[in-house]
């Protein structure tokens, strides 16, 4: 068989160069050979409502969803997304005009960014980021600039100051996270009334991932930015129902945002997956419809988790950050004597055979990010404790 033509210009567009494969799907495997229990990835290990999952098959059979649905989405999930936003946040949008539905956030985010960006636009992102940001901009051609969050006061903080330098005049919009991944972070009240200020200052545009809305715990609440002043208009808000529901295998997404800018993001999701998970959307339909009863059960199950894996990494010796939403603790390796997060979590699975993922990936700046380690609570309980028990070794 004829070998590959030789040539000196590499395979892989140099916008991606630097993205190999990501950190998730080298922890996974390494959690498979060693038989680890897999706290890296964030999925969970259990479905979602049976009666959402019933909601499912019965599109199926009734054949709904089973050939293309429309462009924009069903119009079923994009009227239960727009009543969810009237009904939580008092934000009304017209599920015609003002709704699109995508192949998860994680294509939302990709639309999103390839829509709204020139080559050489500057997109200013909250450090440390999910990987997804990082290759989005990179793919449309735009340049990140960081604003890292760092720890105070048992929290990673977002530095105003530092986030107003950042803006340029070649800065085209501001990427958001809240409730962030990976320090479960939830941005205050204030914090988000200072970017939306700036934002409406700076006349720039905002792509916020808010797919963790549901899941902020204790005195947190999750506030779209889109609600501040001057902020509608400007704001591409990011939902999802992979991690409200615990499907996240189903992929169903969504943007809100004025009809402008949903037409922007639709111009480019339409030659990305062009349409996806028709029969899933009408279950998300049904799952957004849900009773509050739900969400807040959903809440404390979640809290419960993290405070079995919180006090198990504290009594294991790592510095913790309880997170304020999100399912995910951040830690600090130091005072186990380590600093390399990298080789760290290389090495857990057979110290402890329990896997975990290196902040590090989520940085520009990999040194500020070096100490830092993620671990998912979205398990079973038995799971979490033996967990804990298990990192007890170290």
């Amino acid at each position: 068989m004829a070998g590959m033509t030789s040539t000196a210009r590499p395979l892989l567009n140099r916008r991606l160069a630097e993205f190999g494969t990501t950190i998730f799907a080298e922890m996974s495997a390494l959690a498979v050979a060693t038989g680890s229990i897999n706290l890296g990835q964030g999925f969970p290990d259990t479905d979602g409502p049976e009666e959402v999952r019933e909601a499912a098959v019965r599109a199926l059979r009734d054949g709904r969803g089973n050939q293309y649905p429309p462009g924009p989405g069903v119009p079923e999930l994009r009227t239960a997304i727009a009543a969810h936003q009237l009904r939580r946040y008092g934000l009304a949008y017209d599920p015609d005009t003002e709704v699109l539905v995508t192949a998860g956030a994680t294509e939302a985010i990709a639309a999103s960014l390839l829509a709204l960006l020139e080559p050489g636009d500057e997109v200013v992102a909250l450090e440390p980021y999910y990987d997804s940001y990082a290759a989005s901009i990179a793919m449309a051609g735009g340049r990140r600039v960081p604003v890292t969050l760092r720890p105070d006061g048992g929290r990673f903080r977002l530095d105003l100051e530092e986030l107003r330098a950042a803006v340029t005049d070649r800065t085209r919009l501001l990427l958001l996270n809240t409730p962030h991944n990976p320090t479960g972070t939830v941005l205050t009240r204030a914090e988000l009334a200072a970017v939306a200020a700036l934002a409406v200052e700076r006349d720039l545009l905002v792509v916020t991932d808010e797919v963790y809305e549901h899941l902020v715990f204790d005195e947190a609440e999750h506030l779209p930015l889109a609600s501040f002043p001057g902020m509608r208009e400007r704001t591409v808000t990011i939902g999802s129902a992979g991690k409200t529901f615990s499907f996240t295998g189903w992929k169903v997404g969504w943007v809100t945002s004025s009809p402008e800018l949903v037409t922007a993001v639709r111009s480019a999701k339409q030659f990305l997956t062009y349409v996806s998970s028709g029969p899933f959307q009408y279950a998300v339909a049904e799952a957004l419809a849900l009773p509050d009863s739900y969400f807040e059960g959903f809440r404390r199950d979640m809290r419960a988790r993290r405070d079995i894996l919180a006090e198990g990494l504290t009594r294991a010796g790592f510095e913790v950050f309880r997170p304020a939403g999100t399912y995910f603790v951040t830690t600090d390796i130091r005072p186990l004597g380590e600093k390399d997060g990298f080789a760290f979590c290389r090495a857990l699975p057979e110290r402890a055979g329990v896997v975990a993922i290196p902040n590090a990936v989520f940085y520009d700046d990999r040194e500020a990010g070096s100490p830092f380690v993620r671990f998912a609570f979205c398990k079973r309980e038995e799971v979490l404790r033996e967990a804990a028990e298990r990192l007890r070794r170290l």
